[in-house]
């Protein structure tokens, strides 16, 4: 793909998708000082706010107040304006069973408007986004592959960093689809290089998820004893730090389970009953 393309605003600075109310404040205090494409993009911003609230409506009224607008801006505000549309019909808020197919043909319509549009124009993690968004409107694991096998084409090909950045996401939801059809030792191999790219960006979360995955596949393999010992050095890091993994302990359980230790299991069960929802 191309260079790095120059934003004036970085907008998924103000983001907290643990809090849309909050991101939708500071998408709307940025507005005055924002050049008009950038008003644009958090515009469409503040659509995507009320999208994971469940307020698809009001969503969609937001970006009709600046559709015409967006017709005579940028292509990547149009790019924008696409991807949150169709997040507005299929997105990981909706409930992909209960999606009518109708709002299917225009989630997929408008990604792949977003996906040609940002490619034509080098929009990289643009690109990528919206290749990702398909597997909201396909989640068989055969699909999922093949829209996480383009993503990382786009990314590993790119030389942005926005673009680059994408690549231990894309490589976990490509070993979760390829664990979906029981080819567990690609999908090892692909949460593994998932870790690796976790740990260079020092996300500590996301190498605990990454581990998690990968001792779930060796459960999966039938590696028992590996899988256990990934889960308990994982639960030992979250009670360290006063957390606490109910995905870890359920795991926990199953092993402990199946190697006969019923007084560990029932431990774990005591400590996943006390654990939040």
């Amino acid at each position: 793909m191309s260079p790095a393309v120059a934003q004036d605003l970085d907008w998924r600075s103000l983001w907290d998708f643990g809090n849309p109310a909050v991101s939708q404040q500071r998408f709307e205090a940025a507005l005055p000082t924002a050049s008009a494409e950038d008003a644009l993009v958090l515009h469409t911003q503040i659509a995507r706010s009320f999208g994971l609230r469940k307020d698809f409506d009001a969503a969609r009224a937001k970006l009709r107040s600046i559709e015409a607008l967006v017709q005579q801006s940028t292509p990547r505000v149009q790019v924008h304006f696409a991807l949150e549309w169709g997040r507005t019909f299929a997105s990981g808020t909706h409930e992909l069973k209960a999606l009518a197919e109708a709002d299917k043909a225009q989630a997929r319509s408008a990604f792949e408007k977003a996906k040609t549009l940002a490619k034509t124009h080098q929009l990289d993690a643009l690109a990528i986004d919206a290749i990702h968004m398909f597997a909201f409107v396909d989640d068989s694991p055969e699909a999922n592959e093949t829209v996480a096998r383009e993503a990382l084409t786009v990314s590993a090909e790119s030389q942005q960093p926005d673009a680059q950045r994408w690549q231990a996401s894309i490589r976990h939801n490509l070993g979760y689809a390829l664990q979906r059809q029981a080819r567990y030792a690609e999908a090892l191999a692909e949460f593994e290089k998932s870790e690796g790219l976790r740990k260079a960006a020092n996300n500590a979360e996301g190498i605990h998820v990454a581990r998690w995955m990968q001792a779930r596949v060796l459960r999966l393999m039938g590696r028992n004893s590996q899988a256990l010992a990934m889960q308990e050095a994982l639960l030992t890091d979250k009670q360290t730090k006063g957390e606490t993994d109910r995905y870890v302990l359920e795991e926990l359980v199953l092993l402990y389970e199946a190697s006969g230790n019923a007084e560990a299991a029932g431990q774990i069960k005591a400590l996943l009953s006390a654990a939040k929802p």
